[in-house]
């Protein structure tokens, strides 16, 4: 571990994880969260920023230094589904864009303080629709996402597979799957998680499922069926309450005939890659995931 992923870690405990506590105003919560945030936009210069629509939603089209056009990144912010934007996460966007050498598009799907499920899954499924609608062949996007953004991706990834519309891969850092929280790590790893507060998780999946069964499988992906998934890239930090998240949805794609690999980083904690301005493990990971976009761009088109 790194003195600085060291010190990332703590202030993450002392000023992140108390802001993920939900209050009696969850839309005041997200606020706040969103403005530490934006912090750190302000820090990756792009290339190329756009702010046009996706699906009917407004979205940031990133292009890093050397992104080509033709290709695209399908991304989903994370934030408990009540909290994150495109802007929030342009910085590691940015990077991976120029890692990957692709263009990434993050849609801002609605958060559940004002429209809880379907609202998010529907936006999800519009954003795919409109980039096959402009040209986009499915083996030419990669889709990926962080926490609830993940289990976003990975929910509309199950009926790209049921429509024959499978994208190239699919890559998700500590993918939130299961929001009926039965994964054993909720439990074994609420004191150790630098970020996520177990205790908040009940609330923020109450907040996004709202009527709908949690064991939904368009909620909780990891209840999914999934025919013949393209590669798969997972990335988990430890100790993490979504650590069985991560590892049980990874099995789910394997017994389906899938192709997934999954890291482990040890002592680094949930989504360290919004560090990737002075955390080299963040960086480090990013480059990872940049190499299995290429990699999964290079299988799809043979």
């Amino acid at each position: 571990m790194s003195v600085r992923l060291w010190l990332y870690t703590a202030i993450s405990r002392r000023i992140v994880k108390p802001l993920f506590r939900l209050s009696d105003d969850p839309i005041r919560d997200a606020a706040k969260l969103d403005r530490l945030g934006a912090l750190a936009g302000q820090y990756v210069p792009y290339s190329l920023l756009l702010e046009r629509g996706l699906g009917g939603r407004s979205a940031n089209w990133v292009s890093g230094r050397g992104a080509e056009s033709g290709r695209v990144i399908l991304y989903f912010h994370g934030g408990g589904y009540f909290a994150g934007s495109a802007d929030t996460h342009g910085p590691i966007m940015a990077r991976l864009s120029h890692y990957a050498g692709v263009p990434v598009v993050m849609p801002n799907y609605r958060l559940s303080s004002a429209a809880p499920f379907p609202a998010a899954f529907d936006d999800a499924n519009a954003a795919w629709d409109d980039l096959v609608a402009r040209g986009y062949d499915p083996s030419k996007i990669v889709i990926g996402g962080d926490s609830a953004g993940g289990g976003l991706a990975l929910a509309l990834l199950s009926v790209l597979c049921a429509r024959g519309e499978r994208p190239a891969g699919i890559f998700t850092m500590s993918p939130w799957t299961d929001l009926t929280l039965s994964g054993e790590s909720v439990a074994q790893n609420a004191a150790a998680d630098a970020i996520i507060p177990a205790d908040w998780m009940g609330a923020a999946a109450r907040m996004y499922h709202a009527e709908t069964p949690a064991d939904d499988p368009r909620v909780s992906p990891l209840f999914a069926e999934f025919d013949a998934p393209p590669p798969a890239f997972f990335q988990v930090g430890s100790p993490e309450v979504l650590a069985d998240d991560t590892y049980r949805m990874a099995e789910v794609l394997r017994a389906a005939g899938g192709d997934v690999e999954v890291q482990t980083w040890h002592d680094a904690p949930h989504v360290w890659h919004l560090g990737e301005y002075w955390v080299p493990e963040a960086r480090a990971a990013l480059r990872d995931i940049a190499n299995f976009v290429q990699t999964s761009f290079d299988r799809a088109s043979r």
